[in-house]
């Protein structure tokens, strides 16, 4: 007799929401998972242009949708507009982020607290209206994008940290819920990477970003977005940070 938690089966063209998939690492992660047959949400709160560049490149249905994760209001009526496009959504790719560094003892409370509300409250949001359909039907997959920051003490990020910490931690937690039901909760960690969140740092800080990894180098959006069929595939993997980074975090 087998022990295998009762889980449905695999929808057959899973719906995928990417939040964020305007930016350089969710349209990367969008087009995985067109590749692997998902039909796309493309999530943009800001980057219009950028969100259809991205549609337009996918080979399954897919579908824009814009609204800040930190909004209950906008989550809900976005997430109202995919079921009508394509359908509840089957897999979860929280990517939206925000990021601004400053020590604590000089940044605004209203900065520390945005970077909070996008990237913890807007992951909240975002799994809250996502959770229930994948629990009726037995069968669905969160994949939550964090940071070696949130593992590691970096100096200048409190905000970031705590954000991607927070994350870590609902990773774990709402695995736990949801695993019997044939849901499971990872999250994916990406090591640096030069994009649009990233190409500002001064050239002396990404040198030594690049220096301090054991793999000596910047990592790129295609080797992060590899992890995403081992997400899918993987019935028995829940509640782990998956770290794609290098080396950092062991350092």
């Amino acid at each position: 007799m087998s022990d295998k938690p009762v889980s449905g089966p695999r929808p057959d063209r899973p719906v995928a929401l990417v939040t964020g998939a305007s930016g350089d690492l969710g349209r990367v992660l969008a087009m995985e998972l067109d590749a692997l047959g998902c039909r796309v949400a493309v999530h943009y709160n800001s980057s219009e242009a950028q969100a259809k560049a991205v549609a337009e490149k996918l080979r399954n249905d897919s579908i824009v949708v814009r609204g800040d994760v930190a909004s209950w209001e906008d989550v809900a009526e976005m997430y109202r507009q995919i079921c009508d496009g394509l359908g509840p959504v089957d897999v979860l790719v929280n990517n939206s982020a925000i990021r601004k560094d400053a020590l604590m003892a000089m940044q605004s409370p209203q900065e520390w607290r945005q970077v909070i509300d996008t990237n913890l409250v807007g992951t909240f949001h975002t799994s809250r209206v996502a959770v229930p359909h994948m629990l009726r039907q037995r069968w669905g997959r969160i994949i939550n994008i964090v940071s070696p920051s949130g593992l590691i003490a970096t100096a200048g990020q409190t905000a970031y940290s705590a954000s991607k910490a927070g994350v870590i931690g609902l990773t774990r937690t709402l695995a736990a819920e949801c695993g019997r039901r044939g849901v499971t909760v990872n999250a994916l960690s990406p090591g640096f990477m030069v994009t649009n969140m990233t190409k500002n740092l001064p050239a002396h800080v990404m040198e030594n970003i690049r220096e301090k990894a054991p793999i000596p180098r910047f990592g790129t959006t295609e080797e992060m977005a590899h992890a995403v069929r081992l997400f899918l595939d993987s019935d028995y993997m829940t509640g782990q940070v998956i770290s794609i980074d290098g080396g950092v975090s062991i350092t």
